[in-house]
């Protein structure tokens, strides 16, 4: 096996732990949010403000964390690994 093989498999298993660890987070985020809708309706319905549940908040905030996880992917992506895979295609 080449050099250039070894470094683009080593940078292939990178970048699959890091989409499995971003997709674990997504997955932990979005069921740990319907989970307490099931089993906590009091919590989620309490009121923070008028017009403000609990429910509505933490739902936002789980759009909001899958805007954040897609930019640490292509934040990643775009400053290490299409940067890489133009060294190796060189």
């Amino acid at each position: 096996m080449t050099d250039r093989h070894e470094r683009l498999q080593r940078l292939a298993a990178r970048r699959f732990r890091l989409a499995v660890a971003l997709t674990v987070a997504m997955i932990a985020v979005y069921f740990g949010f319907i989970l307490s809708i099931a089993f906590n309706k009091e919590l989620m319905g309490t009121l923070l403000r008028p017009g403000l549940s609990v429910g509505i908040l933490l739902g936002a905030l789980v759009i909001v964390a899958s805007w954040v996880l897609t930019w640490i992917y292509v934040r990643w992506t775009n400053t290490h690994y299409d940067h890489q895979i133009r060294e190796l295609s060189q």
